[in-house]
């Protein structure tokens, strides 16, 4: 139901927005300029106008007061005979309004007006009588004039006559007028052009404004800067030179950054080459997976393109204990795996144990069943009682099960030993299991590709303030020249196996080492494979490289 047109609320005008008020601005701004440079050159016009026209009928005035003809008619006996068509000779060829030449009493010998002829002069002359020349504005006979009065002197010095040359007021505003004309068409030209020109910027202002007013670009700023701060996925905008735009705080610790980062360069940033390269990439890139020295990131990128590519957004996700719980997952998997195996071999043994009883055999049941315990038992009292962490107790003896179905013998080096108790509360054991079980896992997988039985030796041992972890094989091992990329996301040596999914142990190895100060070295192990060397300190402040 809609209310009558009366009874509605009027609706409040929207702000003009920011463009339009400074369309307003400046065209009030460019008005008030041309105008105030108007009047200055008016007033300055006026001016130089009057002193040009004072400048004028001074030199006329004192070139007729030197003239020998008006000094020999102002001493004849008929001044005004002579002087009266030698002075209208001199106002018609210079222009100047009025040419009075008269005694020294200020009687006229000559005027404009030849009924003003014997008159007397309206003006001041004391100073003339003086000798002297002077200037004056004064109102005569034909108005308001800008006047010079001058003596004319014999050849003794004596005041004969006396000379006035002026130009009214009126004929300085008549020459004043064409000059304000042009002055006008200036002015009425500079504010049309300024006024095209700020429509012209205020145009393409209110296309990257959208038409918004100051307080809805002050609004939307206050919830960019609220936005940044408060996703928690990393936020990365760089330009079309590879240079940071933006970025958020959450993109700043994914990517271990501090300080100013705007304007830097991204190949800058001392980041992995491969994430560098994507940050750089052209192309869009989805839920990618990177590593850097701390974090797991999942990486997409979107470039920024209207009619020429701009930049890019990045957007980052911390996948960091997301693959941390995978690779638990993958343990757990695998003692389950391990347990199911080594439940079916024991139901194995135990079916022959009962058929050898069930065949009158006792004595070779007791011996076979004797032998199964003490090979199992065996290899759980040498884990238990080198090992003393838990922890990595189990996590042996689970890969030993794993290996062992996989036709791989693992074995427990004689040199290993580790006391419970000795890790330090800041070196998780979830670290421990990150690295001893990915150099394990990727030792199983270079031995079990093998025709031969493989064999992998693990060392636990605490020796001068270091845990050192290493795993030994005989797989084909790695080059010296590929032992730096055997740490990149995605590298592998099976082929076919690189790419997104695959290749992360060795990274997470790394990136958990470093993590805990330790270092990583790998070389080729005695048999012929790899050896795989982990060494964390143990005391706080023991940094090895």
């Amino acid at each position: 139901m809609r209310l009558p047109r009366s009874l509605r609320l009027p609706r409040l005008p929207r702000p003009r927005s920011l463009a339009g008020q400074l369309f307003a601005m400046q065209v009030v701004l460019v008005a008030a300029v041309v105008a105030g440079c108007a009047i200055f050159a008016y007033v300055t016009d006026r001016s130089q106008a009057e002193d040009a026209a004072r400048d004028e009928v001074t030199a006329a005035a004192v070139a007729l007061a030197n003239s020998p003809t008006v000094k020999e008619a102002a001493a004849g006996p008929d001044p005004s005979t002579v002087l009266q068509p030698y002075a209208e000779r001199v106002m018609d060829q210079t222009g100047i309004t009025f040419v009075t030449i008269m005694a020294p009493d200020g009687e006229r010998w000559t005027h404009r007006d030849p009924a003003q002829i014997g008159e007397t002069f309206l003006g001041h002359t004391e100073s003339a009588l003086r000798g002297e020349t002077f200037t004056e504005t004064y109102t005569g006979t034909l108005g308001r004039s800008v006047r010079v009065v001058t003596p004319v002197q014999d050849a003794d010095g004596q005041v004969i006559g006396l000379v006035s040359a002026g130009i009214t007021v009126d004929e300085i505003s008549e020459r004043l007028a064409g000059q304000v004309a042009a002055l006008l068409a200036m002015a009425a030209g500079a504010l049309l052009l300024g006024g095209v020109g700020t429509y012209v910027v205020n145009a393409r202002l209110r296309r990257h404004t959208h038409g918004m007013n100051a307080a809805e670009l002050s609004r939307m700023h206050d919830y960019h800067e609220a936005t940044l701060h408060a996703v928690r996925e990393g936020l990365l905008l760089l330009d079309a030179d590879g240079r940071i735009a933006l970025i958020n705080d959450a993109g700043r610790e994914l990517l271990g950054l501090t300080g100013e980062q705007l304007g830097r360069p991204a190949d800058r940033l001392g980041l992995p080459r491969p994430l560098t390269e994507a940050l750089l990439s052209a192309e869009p890139r989805v839920d990618e997976v990177y590593v850097t020295d701390e974090r797991i990131v999942v990486l997409n990128s979107s470039p920024v393109s209207g009619g020429e590519r701009h930049g890019t957004v990045v957007t980052l996700r911390d996948h960091t204990e997301l693959q941390s719980l995978s690779g638990e997952l993958d343990s757990v998997r695998g003692f389950a795996e391990a347990l199911r195996s080594q439940a079916h071999e024991a139901a194995n043994r135990l079916h022959a144990v009962v058929s050898l009883i069930e065949l009158g055999r006792a004595e070779e049941a007791v011996e076979f069943a004797t032998a199964e315990l003490e090979l199992a038992q065996a290899l759980t009292d040498q884990v238990v009682g080198a090992v003393g962490e838990p922890v990595l107790a189990a996590l042996l003896l689970g890969k030993a099960a794993e290996a062992n179905e996989r036709g791989v013998e693992l074995v427990l080096t004689p040199e290993s030993r580790m006391d419970d108790g000795v890790l330090p509360p800041d070196l998780p054991p979830r670290d421990l299991v990150t690295i001893l079980g990915n150099l394990i896992d990727n030792a199983i997988d270079a031995c079990g590709d093998g025709a031969a039985p493989g064999r992998i030796g693990v060392t636990v041992r605490v020796e001068g303030g270091e845990l050192l972890l290493s795993v030994a094989d005989t797989g084909a091992g790695i080059a010296p020249e590929a032992v730096e990329d055997a740490f990149r996301r995605g590298w592998s040596t099976k082929p076919g196996k690189q790419g997104v999914g695959r290749g992360l142990g060795l990274a997470l190895v790394r990136q958990a080492v470093r993590r805990n100060r330790g270092g990583i070295e790998i070389s080729r192990a005695p048999a012929g494979g790899a050896l795989c060397a982990v060494r964390l300190p143990l005391r706080a402040g023991v940094v090895t490289v």
